[in-house]
């Protein structure tokens, strides 16, 4: 199933696009992208009605592998999702804006 996965690399993420981060509490905190969804991968299947079905979503994690996963449950139900390939830490590395809710300069570890 995972294989049939959309990937887009960070620089094809279009501007302005719905991004759904499936990473865990402490991660978000840390450094996210400004506006996006926090939705922690566990919590997908109870809470995708969270979701917009009417747009294009980009969901994104650590490295990616929480982000496939998302990506393939998400198309299953009729979502059209992409996976953000290298996930925040190529967003990181390609000095993409982030925001932080710690106080302190957004990162990802």
């Amino acid at each position: 199933m995972e294989e049939n996965v959309p990937n887009v690399k960070v620089d094809d993420v279009p501007e302005g696009a719905k991004i759904l981060d499936v990473r865990e509490d402490y991660e978000w905190e840390e450094g996210h992208i400004d506006g996006a969804q926090h939705l922690p991968l566990d919590q997908v299947p109870a809470r995708y009605g969270e979701i917009p079905l009417d747009e294009d979503v980009f969901v994104i994690c650590r490295s990616g592998g929480r982000s496939l996963r998302a990506t393939a449950y998400l198309n299953q139900y009729g979502f059209d999702a992409f996976n953000v390939v290298g996930g925040m830490g190529a967003w990181q590395d390609a000095e993409k804006p982030m925001v932080s809710e710690n106080g302190q300069p957004p990162q990802v570890r």
